[in-house]
């Protein structure tokens, strides 16, 4: 007989937000305060928590990837392998605003997929890549592939 998987109810979860281990906490914190609007709530030397005026749930936290805050061993800085999703009404407003506008490096042209998005992607300091999103109707091909849920 196999055994249903068990589902962890998330009693007592009062916040998720990441954190980006960084080479330069100063620089990350102007890019992402500079371009997405994030505010400062707690700043330190190593250590920076950020959040946006507009939408208090979501922050975002910087952390100096020396510090000893980190386990020996995992005190190494982001070198891609990340990808944030900001999901925003217009795009194309916003590609205009920090390609064209901001010279941000764009990694990702902007354009339309099947699968239900149009965005681009710029590249934050420490090879984050910054994933901009308006979703859109998705293919009928992909359409088929969405829950419910």
């Amino acid at each position: 007989m196999t055994q249903r998987p068990t589902t962890v109810p998330t009693t007592g979860l009062s916040g998720f937000y990441p954190v980006l281990a960084t080479q330069d906490v100063a620089a990350s914190r102007a890019f992402y305060t500079r371009h997405f609007g994030f505010e400062v709530t707690f700043e330190a030397d190593w250590y920076v928590s950020l959040r946006r005026t507009d939408a208090p749930h979501y922050e975002l936290a910087l952390l100096d990837h020396t510090h000893p805050t980190l386990p020996q061993g995992h005190r190494t800085a982001l070198r891609g392998g990340l990808l944030l999703n900001f999901e925003v009404d217009d795009v194309d407003h916003e590609h205009r605003r920090l390609v064209t506008g901001a010279g941000l490096p764009e990694v990702l042209s902007l354009r339309t997929e099947d699968f239900g998005q149009r965005h681009f992607i710029v590249a934050a300091p420490d090879g984050v890549l910054i994933d901009v999103i308006t979703v859109v109707p998705p293919s009928e091909e992909y359409a088929a592939q969405y829950t419910d849920a």
